[in-house]
């Protein structure tokens, strides 16, 4: 009995000093880049932080309780110690909850970066020439409910910010023509977040898809500084939805831990390849070609 005690205390002993001395997240933004990294900012909302979380499994998921586990930068603290490099990743909110408020939209982006454009910030939010000035590399976002677009009139508004297919298009145009004016810096787009079927309707998701569908084949350009990653694909699997084994809940649009770890590699591999290669050796989901 003595010798099990013994032995317990040992094994917990030597467990909680190997959980003491993991270091925890190698890529934190907290951490301050060296001058000579390449720089990368994450812009997101809810689901955004579940990709760059991921899930923990096996003995991270032990030792997450003590020390912060986030898959994207120990993927890319990983990348950069095996192949040399030198890439800080980091993330924010965009735009916060206040004062701006909690949307990032087509209509948000156009609002903060082109209609307000310029050296100042707009209700707290970078706008393009103070993010450029910091990162190379600039990653953007829009969540769930982008989904959730009306039938479209027959003219466009880029200032309204009533969601339609002629406004998102006019948005994305001129958002386009905005980030031409920064040709030294990348810019990854998500496709649109999906919805799960009982927060949509059949109008709604089929003109998501066909959103989707234009930005893929006519929007995008071969050849500039913006590139696609594309996530709706991954969620949907060629479908209109968010898949149900995806998706926290049936009536939750926000993908599951299981969902994160099998799309954030991918997401990884998307970024490096953009920068190593314009984006040549991987498809837009992020597989290798």
């Amino acid at each position: 009995m003595f010798k099990t005690k013994v032995s317990f205390f040992t094994l917990a002993t030597l467990f909680a000093a190997t959980i003491f001395v993991i270091p925890s997240c190698k890529n934190d933004k907290k951490m301050a880049p060296s001058e000579n990294a390449y720089k990368i900012v994450f812009l997101h909302h809810s689901t955004g932080h579940v990709i760059w979380k991921g899930k923990p499994t096996g003995i991270k998921s032990l030792t997450s309780v003590f020390s912060k586990y986030e898959f994207v930068p120990e993927w890319f603290a990983d990348y950069n110690k095996t192949n040399g490099k030198e890439y800080f990743i980091t993330e924010q909110n965009f735009p916060k909850a206040k004062p701006y408020g909690w949307n990032n939209y087509p209509y948000d982006y156009y609002n903060i970066w082109v209609k307000n454009a310029g050296n100042q910030p707009y209700l707290e939010e970078p706008t393009l020439e103070m993010l450029t000035k910091d990162y190379n590399m600039i990653i953007f976002k829009h969540c769930f409910p982008v989904g959730n677009i009306a039938e479209s009139p027959d003219s466009a508004n880029p200032s309204s910010a009533e969601k339609s297919l002629q406004n998102y298009k006019s948005q994305y145009l001129a958002l386009k023509e905005k980030m031409h004016q920064f040709p030294e810096t990348k810019f990854l787009l998500w496709t649109a977040a999906a919805l799960v079927e009982a927060q949509t309707n059949a109008g709604e998701a089929a003109r998501t898809r066909e959103f989707v569908e234009w930005v893929i084949n006519e929007w995008d350009e071969e050849g500039d500084n913006i590139y696609l990653w594309d996530f709706f694909n991954l969620s949907t699997e060629g479908g209109q939805v968010l898949k149900p084994e995806y998706a926290v809940g049936d009536n939750d649009s926000h993908p599951n831990g299981a969902f994160a770890n099998k799309v954030a590699p991918l997401f990884c591999q998307r970024i490096v390849d953009v920068i190593e290669t314009n984006g040549q050796k991987t498809g837009l989901s992020g597989e290798p070609k």
